[in-house]
């Protein structure tokens, strides 16, 4: 309702000196109520607004969270990719080191998930100072070597990168920038697979229990946006507690939200997830069923 009444104050009054800065802030908020997909335009809104009205700082950050956005919204991977090439650019003509710096810890994920060997176009000599004095930054590489870890099924790595992840969350805010959802999804996966893996798992599986029901107190704002997260993030705890039939419904209704709401990158995901679960039971046909799905 505040982010409605932002807007519409910005309408009323005419002026336009703060639409980029309202909407780089009221985005994130929208896509905790409207379908994430829905939200990507608002920021190219915000981009435009910001540099109308001379404002380079709101226009990078308007930019650098569509960057985000479209990477866990589905959007194709190359499409991306050239978004986050061009941002950077953006960025590196305008001498904004640590917005560039933060932005290429995601770029650096989406060349992984493409398998490509290109590297960053542009390297600093300030880096390694931002990563080692800038908490948001150290939070971000931590997250996106958790996630690409995750996402190759590195056990180690992904376990080495989530506790890293976790000891810097404390000492950050914004809170209600979709990252924080996105993080709290997959810290969550991480979570419970570690608890499986560990004989004493008990703290990993707290963990991922705070974010599963972080995820479904935001299922209840955006059932689009988030309903698809809290079943899989649900499988995957009843996995860990042995409740196989908890579990196979669950992973069902993930794949199934996943596929409704235009998810397709996670319907992948829940359908691997769903088979190494069915793998794990000796029900290798459904299992290869799932893989050949994911």
């Amino acid at each position: 309702h505040y982010v409605k009444l932002a807007r519409s104050l910005l309408d009323k009054v005419g002026s336009r000196e703060s639409a980029g800065e309202v909407i780089c802030f009221g985005t994130p908020v929208r896509a905790y109520v409207e379908p994430l997909q829905a939200a990507l335009k608002y920021h190219d809104e915000g981009y435009a607004a910001a540099l109308a009205s001379g404002d380079i700082i709101q226009a990078a950050l308007n930019m650098m969270q569509l960057s985000m956005k479209m990477l866990f919204a589905g959007v194709n991977l190359q499409t991306t990719r050239e978004k986050c090439a061009e941002v950077i650019d953006f960025m590196y003509e305008r001498k904004m080191v640590i917005f560039m710096t933060q932005l290429q810890c995601l770029q650096k994920s989406v060349l992984k998930m493409i398998c490509t060997d290109e590297m960053p176009k542009y390297t600093s000599a300030e880096e390694k100072n931002i990563l080692a004095t800038n908490n948001s930054v150290r939070t971000s590489y931590y997250f996106q070597g958790a996630f690409t870890s995750f996402m190759f099924r590195s056990y180690d790595d992904s376990k080495h990168y989530a506790e890293k992840h976790l000891a810097c969350i404390d000492n950050t805010w914004a809170n209600l920038f979709l990252h924080h959802a996105v993080h709290a999804f997959y810290i969550g996966l991480i979570s419970f697979w570690v608890a499986r893996k560990l004989n004493d798992g008990q703290q990993w599986h707290e963990r991922g229990k705070r974010s599963k029901l972080a995820l479904k107190k935001w299922a209840e704002s955006s059932q689009w946006t988030f309903q698809n997260k809290w079943y899989l993030l649900e499988a995957e705890e009843s996995y860990c507690n042995n409740d196989f039939n908890a579990a196979k419904t669950y992973y069902e209704n993930a794949i199934a939200a996943a596929k409704s709401h235009k998810f397709v990158h996670e319907e992948a995901l829940a359908c691997e997830l769903a088979a190494y679960f069915y793998l794990e039971l000796g029900e290798a046909e459904k299992a290869t069923e799932l893989f050949l799905l994911a």
